[in-house]
């Protein structure tokens, strides 16, 4: 699945569009390496996100292209969230 997807579906970003203007401005990177909106992501990928002054990073657990709300947190694992 493409990372703007992924972000959007685990609603980690509200919309598929902002999820691609992030990762156009270098503020996304998988393993460790700045990555694009078409990025291909499997479980095991560790997404880390710069939200201005706050930065996480979390573990894909699962790919999935939909699911409700309630289970979106499911796919994934929050590794750190910092505000600064």
């Amino acid at each position: 699945m493409r990372l703007d997807k992924f972000l959007k579906v685990s609603r980690v970003i509200k919309r598929r569009t902002l999820a691609k203007e992030i990762c156009d401005r270098r503020q996304v990177e998988v393993n460790g390496r700045a990555a694009k909106a078409g990025t291909d992501i499997k479980p095991g990928d560790i997404i880390g996100v710069n939200f201005g002054s706050r930065r996480i990073k979390l573990e894909v657990v699962a790919v999935k292209d939909s699911v409700p709300a309630k289970l979106a947190a499911e796919l994934y694992r929050m590794i750190e969230d910092i505000a600064t």
